[in-house]
Formats: structure tokens, C-alpha cells, sequence
């Protein structure tokens, strides 16, 4: 009987099978027997959010750095640089103490502009005397620092159980002039010296003028320093001091 050529290759693909099939068992046997076995030498599995150790700087490549404080010195009065010059002109003298002290706090904040600041520090001066006067004690506590404002207030409240009015009507506000300025930590503080014409007279509970003249105009000088928190969203200033000017 005579195999057709396709049994041929049939008989002959069957043996191959079986050959290849005893190699895969033989070599999967070798294999297991190798890699079954642990040595003690493995390596764990690499995690790459594990935590590692710092690498630390030789001894002699450390640099100590010096101590911070919460104090902002003020820097000394140096060598006037172009940019303070034209910055403070007709603020503050070239390499002065005052030029110092608001290069210190523009420095903390850039926003700070003199300038801007004493259009600010005039309408405020005018607004605390009015209000003062007045006995506006809503207006003068968005204005005053605390300590100011318990002054103020406790003048008013002194003022009110006498019977006592105040009336204050501005001529002119004729100087405001920068004569400090420094930053204390974070507070800015700013003293300005008004020089400002003013008609002011007291009256008692029967309206008898007990201290001023209505039709005299006086010449008044205050010189007073105002605060500001440069860290905070805040951009108002207040009262923080007042004392009479020569």
C-alpha cells in the first residue's frame, strides 16, 4: 500500500511534534530548577517612591548661614544709588536716613509709592481732625490705630459729658514733608509733619466760646506717624502717633 504525499507529511509533522514537545518539557524542568532556588543575593524589587537616603556635603563645603530675626533693620545711610535719587525726588535727600528707611520698605513693598502715600496721609489728616472734631467715632476707628483711638476716644467721651462742642473748619493744608520712615518687622511706619492753617473754636452747652475764635485762622503744625502691616492685603494706613509740631 503506498502513503499519499500528504500522509508522508502528516507522519512526518507528528514525529517533529513530539520531538519539540520533549525539549519544551525537558528545558521548562532545567529552568524551574534554576530558577526555583532563592541564593540570598537577590535584589528587591526597585521602588522608585521609596525614600533615600540625603546625601550630606563633606565637613569642610558646609556654609553657616547667619540667624534670622524677626526684626527688619534698617538699612544704613549709604552711597545714593540713580534709581533711590529719582525714586524719593523731592521726598527725601540723596543717602539720607529718610531715603534709608523707604528703600527698606519699598523693598518689603514694592507697591509703596511717597508720593501716592502723602496725596493719602493729607486727606486722612483732614478726615481724623474733622472727625475728631465732630465726635465721629465710626470714621476715626477705620482711621486710628488702637492705642490712638482709645485716646481719642476717651477725649470725646470727656468732651460729651461737659456739654462741649468742637467745631474745626480747614483753611489750607499748606505742607506735608516726609521726616521718617523706617520698617519695623512687618510695620511699616511713616512720619509726615503737616503744616496747615485751621479755624477752630469750643463752645459749652450754652454755646459760649470757651476756647478759640471763629473768625481767627491759626496756624497749625502736627507732626504725625502713620503705620501699615506691609504683609497684609490691607492697603490703608493709620494713625499710630501724634505730637505738636514747632
Amino acid at each position: 500500500m503506498r502513503l499519499t504525499v500528504a500522509e508522508s507529511m502528516r507522519d512526518v509533522f507528528d514525529i517533529y511534534t513530539i520531538i519539540f514537545l520533549a525539549l519544551a518539557v525537558f528545558i521548562f524542568l532545567r529552568l524551574r530548577s534554576v530558577l526555583g532556588q532563592r541564593t540570598g543575593r537577590e535584589r528587591p524589587p526597585y521602588d522608585p517612591y521609596s525614600a533615600r537616603e540625603p546625601v550630606r556635603p563633606a565637613a569642610d563645603k558646609v556654609v553657616t548661614l547667619p540667624n534670622r530675626t524677626t526684626e527688619t533693620v534698617v538699612p544704613k545711610p549709604a552711597e545714593a544709588t540713580e534709581t533711590s535719587v529719582q525714586r524719593w525726588k523731592g521726598v527725601a535727600e540723596p543717602g539720607s536716613a529718610i531715603a534709608a528707611g523707604l528703600d527698606a520698605i519699598v523693598a518689603a513693598d514694592p507697591n509703596f509709592d511717597a508720593q501716592h502715600f502723602l496725596t493719602g496721609a493729607r486727606a486722612a489728616y483732614e478726615m481724623i481732625v474733622n472727625a475728631y472734631a465732630e465726635g465721629d467715632r465710626r470714621s476715626l476707628k477705620n482711621l486710628l490705630a488702637r492705642e490712638v483711638y482709645d485716646g481719642f476716644e476717651t477725649a470725646i467721651g470727656e468732651r460729651e459729658k461737659r456739654g462741649e462742642n468742637v467745631e474745626s473748619r480747614f483753611v489750607s493744608i499748606d505742607n506735608a514733608d516726609i521726616t521718617g520712615a523706617e520698617l519695623r518687622g512687618r510695620n511699616a511706619q511713616v512720619t509726615v509733619r503737616f503744616q496747615s492753617k485751621l479755624v477752630s473754636v469750643t463752645r459749652d452747652k450754652d454755646g459760649n466760646v470757651i476756647d478759640g475764635n471763629a473768625e481767627r485762622v491759626t496756624d497749625i503744625t502736627d507732626i504725625w506717624t502713620f503705620t501699615r502691616d506691609v504683609s497684609s492685603r490691607d492697603p490703608n494706613w493709620k494713625l499710630l502717633a501724634t505730637e505738636a509740631g514747632q
